[in-house]
């Protein structure tokens, strides 16, 4: 584990990197045309930034973040059970 110290500026500035690159892959991932290997690799640095992401963001800022398809999934796996 490791541990790092940032002050105010930096965890915003690390924030807004973070929501545009979840945006970029969310984004992209909705592009039918991708390669399978291409959206396993896109689904892995989603979820190794979005682990990042809510380490500081705020929970609904989080939900913003949430991936809509794995929402469903548990809604649809609900009914079943």
């Amino acid at each position: 584990m490791i541990g790092l110290m940032i002050n105010e500026i930096e965890q915003k500035e690390l924030e807004y990197v973070i929501k545009r690159e979840l945006d970029e892959i969310l984004f992209d991932l909705q592009d039918d045309r991708l390669d399978h290997l291409v959206r396993r690799a896109m689904n892995e640095r989603y979820k190794i930034l979005f682990n990042l992401f809510k380490r500081f963001a705020s929970e609904h800022e989080c939900l913003i973040y949430t991936r809509s398809t794995l929402i469903n999934k548990k809604k649809g796996n609900n009914k079943e059970t």
